[in-house]
């Protein structure tokens, strides 16, 4: 039986684990490679919520691709159903091809392990599904992200690939991105940035906004 992994704190090692999918068995750390990964959970196959996500998913593989990273889809059914499901997923978004994986977590471990079962969603025999889990990991198998959805409240993927848009540009640069940010607005430059160090770090300059107290804490620059 799979034991609870100790709570995940952004930053951690993500945990590998070995898994049947629907392109064969993997190595989680070795199926990213040199990448990063969205691994994300939903109840069952077969789901009115769940075909929209893993479709919209599937439409926006090439985005996920320009940002080198690489989906995988999860929940407690066994290949064979996901292998059936994925041509009403593929009918239902109008979709060529499907070409992601899909993990078959049928005995639960990683469910277990990874903390993603929600027991107020319940299958036919009472036993607790999946919940719409997200982790975000990246190239060096760190936990960037992680957030829990309730099955009645399906995810906004435009949403998370703005999240990994923050992610990629805040780790090399010294800027954090403000509420709404989306990609080519202006930044925040970090509290830690000392003045001395503005010129070389923005050369496209800072601009401090006032506020009453007189303390020069907000500092936009254009996007580096």
């Amino acid at each position: 039986m799979a034991t609870l992994t100790k709570a995940l704190n952004i930053g951690d090692e993500f945990p590998n684990f070995q898994a049947e999918t629907t392109v064969g068995k993997i190595d989680f750390h070795e199926w990213i490679g040199d990448s990063w990964a969205i691994l994300f959970s939903h109840p069952a196959d077969y789901t009115p919520v769940c075909t929209t996500e893993l479709s919209r998913v599937a439409k926006l593989l090439p985005e996920f691709q320009k940002r080198n990273v690489k989906p995988i889809a999860l929940s407690v059914d066994t290949v064979d159903s996901h292998k059936g499901w994925i041509e009403d997923i593929k009918s239902y978004g109008s979709l060529d091809s499907f070409d992601y994986p899909i993990i078959a977590d049928d005995k639960r471990e990683l469910a277990i392990k990874l903390n993603m079962l929600d027991k107020d969603e319940l299958n036919k025999e009472g036993i607790p599904l999946t919940c719409r889990a997200v982790f975000i990991v990246d190239d060096k198998k760190k936990l960037r992200l992680s957030i829990l959805y309730p099955a009645t409240t399906g995810r906004n993927f435009d949403e998370i690939l703005r999240v990994i848009d923050s992610l990629q540009l805040t780790q090399n640069k010294s800027v954090a991105t403000p509420a709404d940010w989306k990609q080519g607005d202006a930044c925040m430059v970090l509290p830690t940035v000392k003045e001395d160090a503005i010129s070389k770090l923005f050369p496209a300059g800072v601009e401090v906004v006032p506020v009453p107290s007189g303390k020069s804490y907000i500092r936009k620059t254009p996007q580096p």
